[in-house]
C-alpha cells in the first residue's frame, strides 16, 4: 500500500476502498473464486462486497468465463455495432417492465447523467430532485449532497463543483413523501425529474416505505415530471425485473449497471420508446461513448442474465433471510439495538439504532461499533464493505456455511 499511496490518490481508485471509515489498511486483492477472495498474502475471505454488487453468480462463474474466453478470440473493442449489443438489449427489454429501448454506456455515472439530460430535454425543464444520502454517480449536478463514499469522508459536496452546476438540484429526505409533495407544490412546473434508488443502497440498504414509490409515481405524473429509477444496484439484484418489478411501480426512465456486465465496466439507461427516440442519432439529445456496448461486457452480461432463473432468486432470498435473521439474533443476544435492513440479497446492519428509514437515521448508527465489527470480520476471514453506508451482497456461490461464519464473527465482535 505504500507504493500505491505514492502513485494513486490515497492509494486507491475509489474512496471507500481506502478503509478510512473503519481504520487499518485494505487487503491487496489478487483473485476471486466463487464466494471468496484471496489477497497478496494468501489470506482467504468470504466476499460480502462482490465488487459492490455485480458478481451475483460469484467470482469466476463457468458461464461467464466461457463467454469472455469466446469473445476474447473475436476481439475486445471493435469500434462498430455488434450483435451482442442487440442480444443484451433484448434481455433487458424482456425483463425490465418499463424499458422499451436501451442505450449502453460504460458506468452508472454515465447512465444517470445521460438519463437526466434526456429528462430535461423531454420536459423542457431544468430542476432535478434527488434524495439526501442517495448517490447517483459523481456528475457535478448530483453532488449537491451524496451518500456512500462521500458520506464516509464526511464531505457534503465536492470542491470543484461550481455552485451553478448544483443550483438546479433539489434534495429531500428519502421515504418522506410529504416533503416531496411540498417541493412539488411550490416548484412543480420547474421540475424535470425525480431520480431515486427504489431501494437505497448508498446510505446502506434502506427499503422504500409502504406507498412511497407509488406516491412518487403519482406526484411526478400529476406535475408532468419524469420518474427516474436508479437501479444500478437493484437491477437484476432484488428481482429479475429489478425493484420496479418487485414493488410494481414503473418509472419513465431506468438506469442499470453492475449485474448486467458480469463484473465488467458497463451501464445502461432505458425507458419508453418515445423518450429513448430523442437520443442521438434518432433524436437531438446528444450522448456518445467510444467503448459503449463493449463486446466483452455484453458477452458477460448475456451469460449472467441467462444464468439467473427462479431457482437462483429463491436461493438468494433464502440466504438473505438467513443472514438477516442471524445478525439480528446476534445483536439481540447481547442487548445491542440493531436495525437489519434487507431486500433480497442486499443487506445492511445498523448498530445502535432500532429503525433506519432515511439517511438521517443511518447517520445516527454507531459507526465506531460498526468499525470494530468490520475489523473483526476482516480478521475472521470476512470481507465486508468498509463503510456503514454501503450494502453487503450475497451471490449464488454463497451457502449456509459462509452465511453462518459471517454471523459467528459478528456475534463474537459484539460480545467483545
Amino acid at each position: 500500500m505504500r507504493r500505491a499511496a505514492e502513485l494513486l490518490p490515497g492509494g486507491v481508485d475509489s474512496p471507500v476502498r481506502a478503509f478510512t471509515a473503519v481504520g487499518g489498511n485494505p487487503p491487496v486483492l489478487v483473485r476471486g473464486d466463487g464466494a471468496h477472495l484471496v489477497d497478496e498474502d494468501g489470506n482467504r475471505y468470504i466476499d460480502m462486497v462482490l465488487a459492490y454488487g455485480p458478481h451475483i453468480l460469484g467470482h469466476g462463474h463457468p458461464a461467464v468465463r466461457a463467454a469472455l474466453s469466446a469473445q476474447l478470440e473475436q476481439g475486445t473493442a471493435l469500434g462498430g455495432p455488434t450483435a451482442l449489443e442487440v442480444e443484451l438489449a433484448q434481455r433487458l427489454v424482456d425483463a425490465v417492465p418499463s424499458v422499451d429501448m436501451v442505450r449502453f454506456v460504460n458506468s452508472g455515472t454515465e447512465a444517470t447523467m445521460s438519463a437526466l439530460r434526456l429528462a430535461r430535454a423531454a420536459t423542457g425543464r431544468d430542476v432535478i430532485v434527488k434524495c439526501a444520502g442517495g448517490y447517483h454517480g459523481h456528475a457535478d449536478a448530483l453532488l449537491a449532497e451524496a451518500g456512500s463514499g462521500m458520506a464516509t469522508l464526511g464531505i457534503p459536496s465536492s470542491p470543484g463543483v461550481p455552485a451553478a452546476a448544483a443550483a438546479d438540484t433539489a434534495v429531500v429526505a428519502y421515504n418522506d413523501i410529504a416533503a416531496m409533495e411540498a417541493l412539488f407544490a411550490g416548484n412543480g412546473e420547474r421540475i424535470a425529474a425525480v431520480i431515486v434508488e427504489p431501494v437505497a443502497g448508498n446510505m446502506g440498504c434502506v427499503p422504500p416505505a409502504a406507498g412511497y414509490l407509488e406516491g412518487l409515481r403519482a406526484l411526478t405524473t400529476a406535475h408532468g415530471a419524469l420518474l427516474v429509477f436508479d437501479e444500478v444496484i437493484t437491477g437484476f439484484r432484488v428481482a429479475r425485473g429489478g425493484a420496479q418489478q418487485l414493488f410494481g411501480v414503473h418509472p419513465d426512465l431506468t438506469c442499470l449497471g453492475k449485474v448486467i456486465g458480469g463484473g465488467l465496466p458497463v451501464g445502461a439507461y432505458g425507458g419508453r420508446a418515445e423518450l429513448m427516440s430523442l437520443v442521438a442519432p434518432s433524436g437531438p439529445v446528444y450522448q456518445a461513448g467510444t467503448l459503449s456496448g463493449n463486446p466483452l461486457a455484453m458477452a458477460a452480461g448475456c451469460a449472467v442474465l441467462d444464468s439467473l432463473d427462479g431457482a437462483a432468486y429463491a436461493a438468494l432470498e433464502r440466504l438473505g433471510a438467513r443472514l438477516g435473521a442471524g445478525l439480528a439474533a446476534a445483536a439481540e443476544s447481547v442487548g445491542v439495538p440493531c436495525a437489519v435492513n434487507r431486500v433480497g440479497s442486499m443487506l445492511t446492519p445498523f448498530l445502535g439504532v432500532e429503525v433506519v428509514a432515511d439517511y438521517d437515521a443511518a447517520r445516527h448508527a454507531d459507526r465506531e461499533r460498526f468499525a470494530a465489527a468490520h475489523r473483526a470480520w476482516l480478521q475472521g476471514g470476512v470481507f465486508w464493505p468498509p463503510s456503514q453506508f454501503e450494502s453487503a451482497f450475497l451471490s449464488t456461490a454463497h451457502g449456509d456455511a459462509e452465511v453462518d461464519r459471517v454471523v459467528e464473527v459478528f456475534a463474537q465482535a459484539l460480545r467483545g
